[in-house]
């Protein structure tokens, strides 16, 4: 998604790194009340949830460096730029969420064979509540800035908190069932129902990042807004072998425009710079590569989509 608020790269670096430190400083202050409550407690779902944090302090840390080197501008040893490091980093974290689901479903799954009563459920459901609501504004924070500059490492980071938050909600609901019931199972229960929804949202972050990483497409919305501005130029007779691709906050989009072969390279590449320009401002940041190809009627029609002004200048 094109950025919207930010004026240059420059703002947007800056942005994104205020957010990863405003993401580290927070996760490494809801570790240690959540490591302080999982030991007031005993329970396994707050043991979880520390973990959980630990993790994603770690994520975090990720985040921080990722989206400072992702940044960095292109130099000899890589033209295209850092932004796959932004990638690499939220499949890192992915990976992290799946080990710790992992990890949680084996502690539930004991403590439904061996119960435990939990302890200190006045302390944990306090600690959770202050927790829960640190996530949720953090998260807000993190993800807004992500979309501004389409971090993938900040919105892999945003998963982490928006996890945090429905599962602290989750541990605050086993907690008070185990308070008002007695229920020893309320724990492990709540919490294997949790690491379902944890587990998921790792599966789905993991295949996101993956598809970056082997040069999946950009959005369809921006594909779409690409071939509009193209359509537009009424003054070629189409165009084809259309692609584009990610690297972290990075679009690079690069294909074929056909125009008159009675046309000079002055008129040819101005019109080419024309419409990199329009598309490099919609998916801003965004690196628009166009090759001229002059119109042969020997050869068959363009397959992509043209205006009925375009289809015209062919007959």
């Amino acid at each position: 998604m094109a950025v919207s608020g930010l004026d240059s790269i420059g703002e947007s670096s800056v942005a994104a790194q205020t957010a990863a430190r405003v993401s580290l400083g927070y996760n490494f202050a809801q570790t240690l009340l959540k490591l302080v409550a999982a030991a007031l407690t005993g329970s396994v779902s707050l043991l979880s949830e520390a973990l959980h944090a630990i993790g994603d302090l770690v994520a975090s840390a990720i985040s921080f460096v990722s989206v400072r080197a992702a940044l960095q501008p292109a130099d000899e040893e890589h033209p295209y730029g850092h932004g796959k490091i932004d990638t690499l980093a939220g499949l890192v974290e992915a990976v992290m969420l799946m080990g710790f689901a992992a990890f949680v479903a084996i502690q539930s799954i004991q403590r439904l064979f061996q119960p435990v009563e939990v302890q200190g459920l006045d302390w944990g459901i306090l600690l959770m509540v202050v927790t829960g609501i640190g996530c949720l504004f953090t998260a807000k924070y993190v993800g807004g800035v992500a979309k501004l500059t389409n971090s993938f490492a900040l919105r892999s980071n945003e998963q982490h908190l928006m996890v945090d938050f429905w599962t602290n909600i989750g541990v605050i609901v086993a907690l008070a069932v185990s308070k008002l019931t007695g229920w020893k199972y309320a724990d492990p229960v709540f919490a294997l129902v949790i690491n379902g929804w944890l587990a998921y949202g790792a599966i789905r972050l993991g295949k996101k990042a993956f598809n970056e990483m082997i040069d999946t497409s950009i959005e369809p919305e921006e594909l779409a807004e690409v071939k509009r501005i193209v359509a537009s130029e009424t003054a070629i007779h189409g165009y084809h072998d259309l692609r584009s691709r990610h690297s972290g906050a990075m679009h690079y989009v690069d294909f074929h425009i056909v125009v008159p072969r009675e046309w000079s390279v002055v008129e040819a590449h101005d019109v080419a710079d024309r419409i990199e320009s329009q598309i490099e401002q919609a998916l801003a940041p965004c690196v628009c590569t166009i090759h001229v190809d002059p119109y042969d009627p020997e050869k068959p029609r363009p397959a992509s989509p043209m205006t009925p002004t375009q289809a015209k200048l062919l007959d």
